[in-house]
């Protein structure tokens, strides 16, 4: 594993830069496009940045924590690198794909690791339609937002609005509300990770809501469209015995 052909990618703390100086020193820096692996160092909004910017690019990422928060992340070590990379197990995540419309008819896509969520950007209540496969599911959710999320994010602000954990293998997505004032205290609900989703804001003038993709922001929607994208594969190390199917679980005993 000497040859192992390794991109370094860094985010802009002066410790993952650090990290980034010393880890090249050692093993050596290729560029991603040519190279075997790409290791990224920061937290968890780093390796989403990273994930992000190399869709297209075959190398699995592996993350080490130089960040506050690290849960795609594992431990960092300097020594015995390439040993690890060699070792390491691989989990495959699909990301979201989100087309959301504003008032004035404009459309943006973006694609989503964790998740995509609707907020109210103002101090009124949102209203939402709910629409699964073509089919109405809740004629009016009022609350401060609502979310579906992947198993892969669902520890992150899923998890945060009390919605459930999913195994990374797991063939559902997590359709959660944020804050919700009616129905009262709806949870949301578990649906097939095929599954096409369409909210619908009402009265979306007088009550704007704003819709994001991990940190990628559309103010303003009327409507926003969401459904996997199995076309999409991003290759995620983690060191034995703490992939991300384990963390998942563990998270669900803490």
């Amino acid at each position: 594993m000497t040859d192992l052909r390794i991109a370094f990618l860094a985010s802009d703390t002066p410790i993952a830069q650090a990290a980034k100086a010393t880890l090249e020193a050692r093993y050596g820096a290729s560029q991603p496009e040519g190279a075997d692996v790409i290791v990224a160092l920061g937290g968890d909004g780093f390796m989403l940045q990273t994930l992000h910017a190399t869709q297209d690019n075959p190398a699995p990422v592996y993350g080490m924590n130089r960040g506050t928060v690290g849960f795609l992340m594992n431990q960092y070590h300097e020594d015995g690198l390439p040993e690890r990379l060699s070792a390491a197990a691989e989990e495959v995540v699909n990301p979201l794909h989100m087309r959301a419309t504003r008032r004035d008819g404009s459309v943006q896509e973006a694609l989503a690791i964790n998740e995509v969520s609707l907020l109210r950007q103002g101090p009124q209540a949102a209203k939402l339609r709910i629409t699964v496969d073509g089919r109405q599911r809740m004629e009016e959710l009022v609350c401060d937002g609502a979310l579906l999320a992947t198993p892969a994010g669902s520890t992150a602000y899923n998890y945060s609005a009390h919605g459930p954990i999913l195994p990374i293998g797991a063939d559902v997505l997590a359709l959660t509300a944020v804050a919700a004032f009616r129905p009262r205290r709806w949870r949301g609900a578990l649906i097939p990770k095929t599954s096409h989703v369409r909210f619908e804001v009402l009265g979306s003038e007088k009550r704007p809501v704003m819709a994001d993709a991990d940190g990628r922001s559309v103010r303003n929607v009327a409507a926003v469209e969401i459904h996997s994208e199995p076309g999409v594969r991003h290759r995620l190390l983690f060191d034995p015995g703490h992939g991300l199917e384990e963390r998942l679980i563990r998270e669900q005993f803490v």
